[in-house]
């Protein structure tokens, strides 16, 4: 679902997200994280204080580099400006990660799991039950709204180079194109093995390149096209549909 992207939606859902992560993050609690890694001011309670500051730096750091690797791509993007986006120093982030690929790795599993998660809802049995133009909006509907929240996901499974991320996503993709198919052979009892993986592709094809188009537009234009990658594809399979699934 290829490298850089940032519209002026994708801009805007950054800095929310960025701005969300961050909140609580202060200057003192940058100071305060070079003081927990030196072991100096320790209290009972400080273990407790440094794991939810840590948790806090974490994901702020996290939404920082969401936002770099949107704009500049992975390739491009530096330590130096996650911690510049994150307000902090080089030295604190380097505290959490000791370095891009670290931070790209720990952002993309929890994007792939929530993409995990995304497919599962999408793909819930009693979707798979609707009539044909039912089920396209039951299905896409909440993949597309995932991929518009997390622009992040698009920006790291595409072109990364990072071994870890790159076996997550072709274990994703793979996985989604057995739902696929398992929806048409439910649909079209009767076609040969190989003409539902053909199938399956070309709908995973037309959706990624439609993505494509939906992300970098907003309102009523990315409506507009999300409403004609349903007709694209409604078009595309009412041909081949040789029953109704049962209610």
């Amino acid at each position: 679902m290829p490298g850089t992207r940032m519209g002026k939606t994708t801009e805007k859902e950054i800095k929310s997200s960025a701005a969300e992560a961050a909140m609580g993050a202060t200057g003192a609690e940058v100071a305060a994280d070079a003081v927990d890694a030196t072991g100096t001011g320790t209290t009972a309670a400080a273990p407790r204080r440094r794991q939810a500051r840590g948790e806090r730096r974490i994901s702020q750091l996290l939404a920082a580099a969401a936002g770099v690797f949107c704009r500049t791509g992975y390739a491009s993007a530096s330590t130096n400006a996650i911690a510049r986006e994150a307000g902090v120093s080089p030295g604190t982030l380097y505290q959490y990660f000791p370095n891009k690929e670290a931070i790209a790795v720990e952002l993309g599993g929890q994007l792939l799991q929530r993409a995990h998660e995304t497919h599962g809802q999408a793909f819930r049995p009693e979707n798979l039950q609707r009539p044909l133009p039912e089920l396209l909006d039951a299905v896409l509907d909440p993949v597309i709204a995932f991929n518009c929240e997390n622009p992040a996901f698009w920006a790291l499974m595409h072109g990364t180079g990072v071994p870890g991320i790159a076996q997550e996503h072709e274990e994703l993709h793979a996985g989604l194109l057995a739902r696929i198919e398992a929806v048409l052979r439910d649909f079209c009892p009767g076609a040969p093995a190989h003409e539902l993986t053909h199938t399956s592709n070309m709908i995973l094809g037309i959706f990624k390149s439609s993505l494509d188009l939906i992300l970098a537009h907003e309102g009523d234009e990315r409506a507009a096209y999300t409403a004609e990658l349903k007709t694209v594809l409604l078009r595309y399979l009412e041909p081949m549909i040789t029953r109704t699934p049962p209610h």
